[in-house]
């Protein structure tokens, strides 16, 4: 039985699943920032100061993480793509957890001045990097180990991986918002979420020493194969099509992430006046709907490819986006029903990787998917919220607008990869 054809086996379970550990782990360090961003202002900046200007600087350094991913991201994937996957699977892991920990142990303003906010940001750059280089990696690493026939899955397993984390960080947040007081947070409870992060990332260093290097690359090594010239030069030389259509798919992935799932329940609180609480449960049916929708378009993707799954699934991440920002105002009994079913539609970006692992050969497959990806989420993730925000003084429907925007690019996309790769679900992904 060859390698495209035989079924998952435990050793490609073993890879998947503490892949998507890892990865799970790494975008919880990444977002918990997100959750503890007031507090962390005020106590990382002169209490003098004005509190647009805090406010200003806290998210400053949230962005400046993103800022971050394409440098990160593209110096290690240069060296995944000459020295091997499996060295910077494990130093990306390494990046995030250590800088985690340290903002956990970090000297607030009253002790250490303006030492403390520049540490902040330093922390804040490193985990960039490492998300950088950990979101590429990952899939490049699982779809290189499992048959050509599992990318899809395999590639949407990790995904939703990715998705558990920012899940599991607002579970975090809200436990010990809920089990210690305001002062308590303040005085030093802020510090457990990046320390327990911190903790756990080291614990999925040491468990992905059990990983083995990726079979593709072995044998590229073996055939002298590696990429002769700086493999980015390569990419933007040779792949300029693989580069474009992986930057519009990342667009369409970033703008559901971040406009459906870290948007809406802020949208929804002043659009119709939900309690915060009841926003965030909605939030949280949202995005364990999207971990289920990632899996189901990595699975449906490997049957019938890609065309057909960006087509459908965008038809119907249009459809239900639309029925949720219109009907949750005047049908608040709906709420969970109808943000539930667009974060299930939400997970057709379970199906993106799929299709950047097979419009990259393999010399330069790393890099020319942590150049598309990262470039493209520090501007269309940093801009979206901004954009969308802006729109929304000319209509208040601004998400709805944007998300139907997008959901056009994916069909549009979903009809090009129809002409351009005839029945590419049953071609093998290293032909």
């Amino acid at each position: 039985m060859s390698h495209y054809t035989r079924p998952l086996n435990r050793q490609d379970y073993k890879t998947l699943t503490l892949a998507a550990l890892g990865g799970a782990l790494e975008f919880y360090d990444f977002i918990i920032f997100v959750f503890f961003a007031a507090v962390v202002g005020e106590l990382f900046f002169p209490a003098d100061i004005p509190e647009w200007l805090r406010q200003v600087q806290t998210f400053g350094i949230f962005a400046a993480g993103y800022l971050a991913r394409p440098l990160g991201g593209i110096i290690m994937a240069h060296f995944g793509d000459l020295v091997g996957r499996k060295k910077m699977f494990t130093l990306s892991i390494l990046l995030m957890a250590v800088p985690t920990l340290a903002i956990g142990l970090l000297p607030t303003f009253a002790t250490a001045g303006l030492v403390a906010p520049l540490l902040l940001l330093l922390m804040r750059i490193l985990q960039g990097a490492a998300i950088g280089g950990e979101v590429p990696g990952a899939w490049v690493f699982v779809a290189e180990h499992v048959p050509a026939r599992r990318i899809g899955i395999a590639c949407g397993t990790l995904t939703a991986g990715l998705t558990v984390g920012i899940l599991l960080g607002s579970v975090v947040a809200t436990l010990i918002n809920t089990q210690l007081s305001a002062q308590a947070i303040h005085d030093g409870g802020w510090r457990i979420p990046f320390l327990l992060g911190g903790i756990f990332g080291l614990v999925a260093m040491y468990l992905r020493r059990w990983l083995q290097e990726t079979p593709i690359f072995l044998e590229m090594q073996q055939r002298k194969a590696l990429a002769q010239e700086l493999p980015i030069k390569s990419v933007v030389l040779n792949h300029k099509q693989a580069v474009v259509v992986s930057m519009l798919l990342t667009w369409l992935l970033s703008a559901g992430i971040v406009v459906v799932i870290l948007m809406s329940p802020v949208w929804l609180q002043k659009q119709y006046g939900f309690a915060p609480a009841l926003t965030l449960q909605a939030n949280s049916v949202a995005t364990v709907m999207l971990c289920i929708g990632c899996l189901l378009a990595g699975l449906i993707v490997d049957r019938v490819g890609a065309s057909k799954t960006f087509i459908v699934g965008s038809i119907l991440l249009a459809c239900s986006s639309w029925f949720f920002y219109h009907l949750a105002g005047t049908h608040p009994e709906q709420l969970f029903l109808l943000y539930g079913l667009v974060g299930l539609c939400v997970g057709v970006v379970g199906a993106v990787p799929y299709v950047m692992v097979r419009a990259f050969p393999a010399e330069v497959r790393f890099t020319g998917i942590s150049f598309s990806y990262n470039v493209s989420y520090a501007i269309f993730g940093g801009l979206t919220p901004i954009a969308v925000t802006m729109l929304m003084g000319v209509s208040p429907m601004a998400p709805a607008w944007y998300v139907l925007a997008l959901s056009l690019i994916g069909l549009g996309l979903g009809v090009w990869l129809r002409k351009k790769i005839p029945a590419a679900s049953r071609s093998p992904a290293e032909a």
